[in-house]
């Protein structure tokens, strides 16, 4: 079986800001780099599904399918979809948000990028942190599981079903040294079917899943899942010695967002933070910024478009 290709700087991504001016000049540059990201692997029609069946370059920039005879372009279906904003200036705003180690505001992209609006700036943003995470990623080996409140203090209960805060499971790999990958995700409540959903969305099976003794894991014992459960109270260590990883990464997440977004984030968009903390935390050991530059685009061409009307409304919880 063939193995794909690793992405190599110089040749796949450009290492520095420099080579991206020379890169892409023009829309018509970018749009050749955005066709090798999406259809390097022979061309899809989102009209008719044929793969690599054969198409037309029209004159526009579009193909035409050869199957169904229908026409798109390389964003259409896609984060860019729509887009009235020259494509070298998106490229722009990709390149800025990887290589700020600690993330971007929205007014900090306005003022670097010159956006003539904060609301476009923002719109942005959240339309890039909906690729940053691609589904199907797996943790494996050893995994932590556990959840954490976000949100200020506040009087009335404290801990599991607080008021007034979102509640966030997190999962981290064990790794010797420290914290692997990570996945997150806002749940409604911390009950059973909701925790062993987020273990099975986000855990390959046959994993060993480290949690406390919260009767909400229960279920995971009954997948294909070594359960390996530390009752915190009876063990006598506090939890973040039981379950280092977890809870480093629960306090690296509440300093991001306390740091970089004064804490302003709503629930409603909550999960898309996460997703950003995500991309950034798992790859925070990259050596070329220019290969997070290249994945993010790979993945924003992956991914569905969100005009910004959409963005704005809240999700069901």
């Amino acid at each position: 079986m063939e193995t794909k290709r690793h992405p190599v700087a110089g040749v796949d991504y450009p290492r520095n800001w420099h080579e991206l001016l020379a890169w892409f000049p023009d829309d018509a540059a970018c749009l050749r780099y955005l066709e090798r990201l999406r259809w390097g692997d022979g061309f899809v029609c989102r009209f008719c599904g044929a793969v690599d069946g054969g198409w037309w370059q029209m004159a526009d920039g579009l193909r035409r399918c050869r199957a169904c005879r229908r026409e798109t372009s390389v964003t259409a279906g896609t984060v860019l979809a729509g887009t009235r904003t020259p494509l070298v200036s998106w490229f722009a705003a990709v390149w800025y948000v990887v290589n700020q180690k600690n993330g971007v505001s929205a007014l900090g992209l306005q003022r670097v990028l010159g956006l003539g609006s904060y609301q476009t700036a923002w719109a942005w943003l959240h339309k890039l942190r909906r690729a940053m995470v691609r589904p199907g990623r797996e943790l494996d080996g050893a995994v932590e599981v556990d959840e954490t409140l976000i949100g200020g203090v506040k009087p009335g209960r404290r801990g599991r079903g607080a008021a007034g805060k979102a509640l966030v499971a997190i999962a981290v790999e064990r790794r010797d040294g420290g914290p692997g990958r990570t996945r997150m995700r806002r749940i409604t409540d911390a009950s059973k079917d909701v925790l062993t959903d987020f273990v099975l969305d986000n855990v390959q099976r046959g994993s060993d899943v480290h949690t406390d003794g919260w009767t909400g894991y229960n279920g995971v014992g009954e997948h294909r899942f070594s359960h390996i459960a530390t009752s915190i109270s009876a063990s006598g260590d506090h939890a973040h010695v039981a379950m280092p990883e977890v809870h480093r990464v629960a306090s690296l997440l509440k300093r991001w967002l306390l740091g970089t977004h004064q804490g302003a984030v709503s629930h409603d968009q909550l999960d898309y933070y996460l997703d950003e903390f995500t991309f950034r935390f798992n790859r925070r050991h990259s050596h070329h910024r220019g290969l997070l530059f290249h994945r993010l685009l790979e993945q924003a061409v992956a991914t569905d478009p969100h005009p910004y009307k959409t963005l704005k409304v809240p999700d069901a919880a």
